[in-house]
């Protein structure tokens, strides 16, 4: 659908506006892309506090997850932008979030806070690490902002750089994507799976999903639900045959691959019935109508 981006993430559908959205990390921008006749607005936000995963809210608001400044933030109705969160639960600065889903109970928003875009000036600004971490700042987690009262609370630290994040489609499990291997040499190439306990809490976590393929193991980023419970995982870092997207079925099972000739670095269901699966892949957008419908609306 385009081709001429740096390091394209995040795709998030619209339904009303029949629009997809995504990052363009490195030039500080948004993309949409119309369904309607395919036009692309190339600076759709600009700057776009190098955004990286973009969600939208059960009242329609956009919600990004950035690297610089290092914070979440909604996109107001009237234009203004609100920061919903950039300190963690002990009130240091977040080390850069990552991507995020909410739940439609409470509106609870869950994030992921790996600090990619604190470790090189390329996707946000780097931090200084200490000599005894690779951190930027504290240590990785995820975490979730209370809708009512603003507060953040820490949910999860149990992957090395938590990154790709999604519920189930009944929403009682959270998985979560483990990069950690990109700095952490004894981190493994999983997807966490978590049970969701009174909707704000996580319990029994465990792997859900092994990246390894034929002896190869690449990362899985970002991460989608369709309404069978099957997880559809981008992936890549590893070369032909491996790069594009991978998809789990509720076991954890590999049950199929869409190969890209790019890294892929996230994916979303969108279209009028939610069966076409978007792909941000490197410097391209790819889509590809699916024989099943995204579970969640973004």
């Amino acid at each position: 659908l385009y081709r001429g981006t740096l390091w394209a993430e995040g795709p998030a559908w619209n339904a009303v506006g029949r629009y997809l959205l995504w990052s363009d990390i490195p030039n500080n921008e948004q993309l949409r892309w119309l369904e309607e006749d395919g036009h692309v607005s190339r600076r759709f936000r600009s700057p776009s506090f190098h955004s990286n995963g973009n969600t939208f809210d059960f009242q329609g608001r956009q919600i990004s997850f950035c690297h610089y400044p290092r914070q979440v933030v909604r996109y107001e109705w009237d234009g203004s932008v609100t920061v919903l969160a950039d300190r963690s639960d002990t009130g240091e600065p977040l080390n850069a979030p990552n991507d995020g889903v909410v739940h439609p109970d409470d509106g609870g928003i869950w994030f992921t806070d790996p600090g990619y875009g604190a470790l090189m000036n390329y996707e946000g600004q780097r931090v200084p690490e200490s000599a005894e971490s690779p951190r930027p700042f504290i240590k990785e987690a995820v975490y979730r902002i209370d809708a009512r009262t603003g507060k953040i609370a820490k949910v999860a630290d149990e992957p090395f750089k938590p990154n790709g994040i999604c519920f189930s489609p009944d929403y009682k499990k959270l998985y979560v994507a483990d990069t950690g291997a990109s700095h952490y040499p004894e981190a493994q190439k999983i997807i966490w799976v978590y049970d969701v306990v009174d909707g704000t809490k996580l319990a029994n976590p465990r792997t859900f999903a092994d990246m390894t393929l034929e002896g190869r193991a690449g990362f899985a980023d970002g991460i989608r639900a369709d309404e069978d419970g099957n997880i559809w995982a981008s992936a890549g870092w590893v070369g032909e045959g491996y790069d594009g997207v991978h998809i789990f079925a509720p076991n954890g099972d590999r049950i199929g691959q869409i190969r890209l000739p790019e890294i892929c670095s996230n994916v979303c269901f969108g279209g009028s019935k939610r069966n076409r699966l978007f792909m941000t892949a490197s410097q391209s957008l790819y889509a590809v109508f699916v024989e099943t419908r995204g579970a969640h609306i973004t």
